[in-house]
């Protein structure tokens, strides 16, 4: 199997794999369709990729280099997406580890880095960005030998080779010299020289390790997986062995093989390539594709814990049914089980008409309402809540680990603010004006605190974090301390019940805005809530007054999105959430309903 190479290329967020894979693609002279190869990003194909600039989903890709057939992964760089990260790695035999010249490696390089050297991973480290302003490679280089050494690298992970690149254009050499560079080829040759071929035996009976699935509109579900022994022919009798140990046979109805950016239907794959098949309607992440007449189980692959949960239910407001495709129990209950299938890290439990989903972070669930919200799904979502441990009868709550950047001038309030969330300081360092913090906090803490710390540090700042391990909860929980501004009436929103009502605090919505009792139309600046009434229009008479109305005037509106509307609400709020629309609710609409709440 000397002609194949798997590789994973890691990074953290923002530090241009996508730009790197999409330079290989292109040299490598890979075939494309018009409409793909004219577009920026080639690897982020999906619509909120693109709308963030970050990835959400593994891909496969495979370029020719000589003779060479070289399978590329481009992984998610963000530590919410980090059970793709898990299962995409078992499919490789090394790493390509992009680290920006001017950062250096961030907390999810040192997430993503953990996962693959505790596989064993060989690492080729990749300085990129080298054009940039402020670039300093002989520090990312340095920082990156602290961190291999800071998880424990063994001597053969730490003698990596380091290949200095700028992924934007196309550039690669030995040396932080752009002068010196030609072309990409540097980073080709390395990974055929560094990155071992393939362990395996093609003459022993058939293994293949699922590690996605995809749908297909003509051939059904895509089992995608690395074929870890033997080989697979089209048309063969297979053995698929779940999760509890069951096997069952199935013959297969299509082999492919991935060659650019698509897959091609093949008469064989052999042990060492990553293969595609389709035939298995049941299989799901990390079982076992078998020979039929020896089966024999791979070991399954374990995916970290999801720590935070939140509650998905049918919408029953005023407005329910009126925006949405999708809206009954029966077709969201589907969508959700159907999600299971291809997000390894998220639970679903079902409690009566409700849904608990568990994931690994808040950004983890919101993008995968924002996608159930394009599909045309409507319905209602609860407050993000930590998902607690007993453990010899204490009860642990999730910790992360905070690193943020921000100009010194900010750090006194950053401090405050996390302080005062049960946040403890690790660390503190300053360079060029810029402080360096890192915070251990209970993930409950962070709840809210996004929004904050944008508008405390005036949009300058950068937060990463990571999850930390269980600890004993801090307790002594503050409750918000804004209350909620809530449409006593429903009808439309007027200027002059807005203008009254905005000295009261924070307004979310602008003039002209179809609303219902019990929504909540803005923040108070107070704690407690308050019923307002923003659809007042003022009483017309036949008396004319100089001036009147010409000196008043309406704060622009919060825009609340939907990752602001989840952080914003409170224990008795809901998101309502629609194709067209996001709203924020009071779980019980009417101040009636409210009391007889309280009262049972």
């Amino acid at each position: 199997m000397q002609h194949i190479r798997n590789i994973a290329i890691i990074a953290h967020v923002d530090h241009g794999k996508t730009t790197l894979v999409d330079a290989l693609l292109r040299q490598s002279k890979t075939q494309m369709k018009k409409e793909v190869a004219d577009q920026e990003m080639i690897m982020d194909s999906n619509e909120l990729e693109r709308e963030r600039g970050i990835t959400i989903f593994s891909k496969n890709a495979s370029v020719m280099y000589g003779d060479t057939k070289i399978n590329i992964i481009d992984t998610p760089g963000h530590a919410d997406f980090g059970g793709e990260v898990e299962r995409v790695l078992n499919m490789a035999d090394g790493c390509l580890l992009l680290i920006d010249a001017k950062e250096g490696p961030m907390p999810q390089t040192r997430f993503v880095l953990k996962k693959a050297l505790e596989m064993g991973h060989k690492i080729i480290v990749v300085i990129n960005k080298i054009d940039k302003g402020g670039a300093r490679p002989q520090f990312a280089l340095e920082a990156t030998l602290e961190l291999f050494l800071e998880l424990g690298a063994g001597d053969h992970s730490l003698d990596f080779p380091v290949i200095y690149a700028s992924g934007r254009d196309g550039l690669a050499g030995p040396e932080p010299d752009l002068a010196k560079m030609n072309d990409i080829t540097p980073i080709f040759d390395s990974i055929v020289r560094h990155i071992p071929a393939p362990i395996v035996d093609v003459t022993k009976p058939l293994q293949m390790l699922i590690t996605s699935i995809t749908p297909d509109n003509f051939k059904g579900r895509l089992v995608i997986g690395r074929i870890h022994n033997g080989v697979i022919k089209a048309g063969q009798e297979i053995t698929h062995i779940n999760r509890s140990g069951e096997a069952k046979k199935y013959r297969l109805i299509s082999l492919m093989t991935f060659a650019g950016l698509g897959k091609i239907e093949a008469q064989e794959v052999q042990a060492g390539d990553i293969a595609a098949i389709a035939g298995i309607p049941d299989a799901t992440i990390g079982e076992t594709i078998a020979d039929a007449e020896n089966p024999s189980a791979l070991p399954l692959i374990d995916i970290e814990e999801p720590t935070i949960k939140m509650t998905f239910m049918v919408n029953d407001s005023p407005f329910a049914g009126k925006e949405g495709q999708f809206c009954t129990s029966r077709q969201i209950r589907e969508r959700l089980f159907k999600e299971l299938e291809t997000d390894v890290a998220l639970r679903v439990e079902e409690s009566g008409a409700n849904w608990t989903v568990s994931g690994r972070g808040e950004l983890h669930l919101a993008i995968l309402i924002e996608r159930m919200r394009r599909e045309g799904y409507e319905f209602a979502a609860g407050r993000p809540q930590v998902i607690l441990k007993e453990v010899d009868g204490k009860k642990l709550t999730p910790y992360e680990k905070v690193f943020i950047e921000t100009p010194e001038q900010y750090q006194g309030a950053v401090m405050q603010k996390l302080g005062s969330r049960k946040g403890e300081v690790k660390e503190m360092r300053s360079h060029n004006g810029i402080a360096f913090l890192e915070f251990i906090i209970p993930t409950k803490g962070l709840f809210g605190y996004r929004s904050e710390f944008l508008t405390d540090t005036k949009g300058l700042g950068i937060m990463n974090t990571s999850f930390f391990q269980y600890l004993p909860d801090p307790g002594n929980w503050k409750e918000r301390s804004n209350g909620s501004l809530v449409a006593s009436e429903s009808g439309t929103t007027n200027y002059y019940g807005l203008i009254n009502v905005q000295d009261r605090g924070v307004m979310f919505l602008d003039h002209g805005v179809e609303i219902y009792e019990g929504q909540v139309v803005g923040q108070n600046s107070r704690s407690e809530d308050i019923r307002v009434n923003v659809c007042k229009t003022k009483q017309l008479s036949n008396m004319r007054s100089k001036g009147e109305g010409s000196d008043e005037h309406f704060n622009t509106p919060k825009a609340m999105p939907l990752e602001d509307a989840l952080e914003y609400i409170g224990d008795d709020e809901l998101v309502e959430v629609t194709p067209k629309n996001v709203r924020i609710r009071k779980m019980y609409l009417t101040e009636m309903a409210e009391k007889q709440a309280k009262r049972q």
